[in-house]
C-alpha cells in the first residue's frame, strides 16, 4: 500500500518537476491572444506597464500552473484512490472467500473428529473385548491346569487309599499271626 503512495508521489513530483523545469512551450493560440489583449489593455491605459501589472500577471500565472499542477495531482489521487478502493474491494471478497473456506474446514474438521470418535470408541470396545476374552482364556487356562493337577491328585490320593487299605489289610493279618503265636 505504501509502494502505490510512494508511486504516486513520485509521479506527481516528476510532474511538477517537468512542468516548472521545462522552457516554456510556445503558447496555444488562445493564449496568446489572451496576452495580447492584456498589453493591449495596458498600453491603452497608460502605454507603459507598471510593475504591479507585471506582479498581478506573473501571480496569476503561476496561480493558473498551480491550478493546473493541482489538476493533475488530483486525477492521480483519483486513480490512486480508486485503485485503492479496487484493492480494498478486493482483498474484502478475497477474506470473504478465505472465511467460508475456513468454515467449510471446521465443519470437515468437526465431522472427521466425530468419525474418529466414534472409531475409537469402536477399537476401545473391541479392544476391551478382547481383554476380556484374553483375561477369560487366561482364567480358562489356570482352571484347566488346576484341574488337571486335581486329576493327578486324585490318582494318587486313590493310589494312597489301596495302599493304606492294602496296609491295613496286612496290619491286621500281623496282628492275627501275633496274637496266634502269643497263646
Amino acid at each position: 500500500m505504501s509502494s502505490l503512495y510512494s508511486r504516486s508521489k513520485d509521479l506527481s513530483s516528476r510532474s511538477r518537476k517537468s512542468l516548472s523545469d521545462s522552457p516554456p512551450s510556445s503558447p496555444s493560440p488562445s493564449t496568446k491572444t489572451f496576452r495580447q489583449d492584456r498589453v493591449s489593455s495596458r498600453s491603452d491605459s497608460s502605454g507603459v506597464e507598471s510593475p504591479s501589472d507585471r506582479l498581478s500577471a506573473r501571480s496569476s500565472t503561476y496561480t493558473r500552473r498551480e491550478n493546473r499542477l493541482a489538476s493533475l495531482s488530483k486525477t492521480e489521487d483519483d486513480s490512486a484512490s480508486k485503485d485503492y478502493k479496487k484493492l480494498y474491494e478486493d482483498a474484502l471478497t478475497e477474506n470473504e472467500k478465505l472465511k467460508s473456506r475456513l468454515q467449510d474446514s471446521k465443519q470437515e474438521l468437526t465431522k472427521i473428529r466425530s468419525q474418529l470418535d466414534r472409531v475409537t470408541q469402536k477399537q476401545d470396545r473391541i479392544s476391551e473385548r478382547s481383554s476380556v476374552f484374553e483375561s477369560e482364556k487366561r482364567e480358562k487356562e489356570a482352571l484347566e491346569k488346576r484341574v488337571s493337577d486335581m486329576e493327578e491328585e486324585l490318582k494318587v490320593l486313590t493310589e494312597l487309599k489301596s495302599d493304606n487299605q492294602r496296609l491295613k489289610d496286612e496290619n491286621g493279618a500281623l496282628i492275627r499271626v501275633i496274637s496266634k503265636l502269643s497263646k
